[in-house]
Formats: structure tokens, C-alpha cells, sequence
């Protein structure tokens, strides 16, 4: 079994470097350029299936990756975005000076003390659905010679790859950062055994 793990592509939010969450933001323009981009990237790999988070820029990205070809993409609530509450559509990394956003941005400056925002999920809620989730696709035995894409979000895709390299301290949850807009991880599963054989890469 190998997985293609990709993040979706840009969003009028990613550009303004607002963080979405549960907001549901479509892809632009140059969000689908990227999916397009890695659809040419990846159109030697022979899929069998798809799992998309069921936010539309997620979904956009793996029906633009897998256009023309006769595959079913299945939406999975469990590999959507970490959800942030009220603090959806602040900005990233303190530039948002609206009241409560330089607790939020301990997310990514001082993870292991955030505090979740009123509606929010913790980090370790993220990593214990999209760990659920990962194990329950190990032991399909219908997929175990296939290729599975997995189209999902930045902290959704850092918590799987956390948990496959089995890093568990919040501390060090970003340590590889942010994975950039359609990057692709490939995975490859044998016995219910996860190993990242290439990790971020881009096709644009």
C-alpha cells in the first residue's frame, strides 16, 4: 500500500494568511493551478481510491488531481482541518492584532502552552481522529497493493505525519513547519507499518 498524502491547494485565506479551520474557502485561482500542476506530477500513479476531508479546498484538490480518471472519492471528516473556533479567519504568526490573537499564535510559537479558543480542538484531538483514521486504512485488506491519495490541510497533515514518525511532543509539533500548499508525502504501508519514503515534495 502507498499513500500520497497532499495538502490542498491555495485559498483566498492562505493568501492573506488568515487560518481556516472549519471555515469552508474554495480553492483560487492559483490554488487550482497548483492542484493542476500536481495532478501532471502524479499522473503515472495508478490510484485505486481517494479520501478528501469534506472542506471544499481539500475536495476541490483531489477532484482536480484525479480529473478524467474513473476513481471514488470518498469524504472523510476525520482528516479535515484542526478546527480553530473563534479564532478562525485571524491572521498567522502575530500579524493580527485583534483581541485573543497573541494567545492563539502560541499555536505555532509555543505549542506546548496554547490554550484551545472557545469551539476549538487541541492538537491532541487532531492526532487522535487522524491516527483513527490511518489505522483503519492500514488494515483494508482490498487496498493493501494500492495507491491511495489523501487530500487533507496543513495541521491535519502535520499531525499524520507526526504520528507516523510517532513524534509525540507538543512542543515539537511544527518542527518541519508548515507543509506548502499541494506538497505531496508519499507513504508506503506494509503489514500496517507506516514509512515516509519522500516527504513535502512539489510539482511546481
Amino acid at each position: 500500500m502507498k499513500l500520497y498524502l497532499v495538502r490542498h491547494g491555495e485559498t483566498p485565506w492562505n493568501k492573506l494568511r488568515k487560518v481556516q479551520g472549519h471555515s469552508d474557502i474554495p480553492l483560487n485561482e492559483y490554488g487550482r493551478y497548483l492542484a493542476e500542476q500536481t495532478a501532471l506530477g502524479l499522473r503515472e500513479v495508478d490510484f485505486s481510491v481517494a479520501y478528501t476531508s469534506p472542506l471544499i479546498r481539500a475536495r476541490q484538490t483531489a477532484e482536480i488531481i484525479l480529473a478524467g480518471r474513473d476513481i471514488s472519492i470518498y469524504d472523510e471528516p476525520r482528516i479535515q482541518e484542526m478546527g480553530f473556533g473563534v479564532c478562525e479567519g485571524m491572521c498567522c504568526r502575530g500579524e493580527n492584532k485583534e483581541p485573543g490573537s497573541d494567545e492563539f499564535n502560541k499555536l505555532f510559537t509555543d505549542t506546548a502552552n496554547y490554550q484551545v479558543p472557545e469551539g476549538g480542538e487541541s492538537i491532541q484531538e487532531v492526532e487522535a481522529r487522524v491516527q483513527s483514521f490511518l489505522e483503519e486504512v492500514y488494515k483494508k485488506e482490498e487496498l493493501q497493493d494500492k495507491n491511495i491519495l489523501i487530500s487533507t490541510h496543513g495541521a491535519a497533515l502535520t499531525a499524520m505525519l507526526n504520528c507516523i514518525k510517532n513524534k509525540k511532543e507538543l512542543a515539537d509539533f511544527w518542527e518541519m513547519g508548515v507543509p506548502k500548499n499541494c506538497s505531496v508525502t508519499e507513504v508506503q504501508v506494509i503489514d500496517g507499518k507506516p514509512e515516509i519514503l519522500v516527504e513535502g515534495k512539489i510539482f511546481y
